[in-house]
């Protein structure tokens, strides 16, 4: 294996290493936990959005809140690391 190869591939791994720190891995699994409680919560409920009374399968309701969880944070830490 030539030095340029060995490098590039040592650069491949700190780069990983990098990416995967231990917080984005624990929000990773905790992002797989919730995707399988929401799926596996498929009975019809009856959900009170203000006044009007919705009926829908729990998980898209979970989902939903999942989504918009997941993009408020989205959105705090951007605005956090843009100052």
């Amino acid at each position: 294996m030539t030095a340029k190869r060995a490098a590039a591939g040592s650069a491949r791994r700190s780069g990983l290493r990098e990416w995967l720190t231990p917080a984005r891995i624990a929000v990773i699994v905790l992002a797989v936990l919730a995707i399988v409680f929401i799926f596996e919560n498929t009975d019809q409920v009856e959900i009170r959005v203000l006044v009007p009374l919705v009926t829908m399968p729990l998980y898209l309701a979970l989902l939903a809140m999942f989504v918009i969880g997941a993009l408020c944070g989205g959105l705090f830490f951007r605005r956090r690391r843009e100052r």
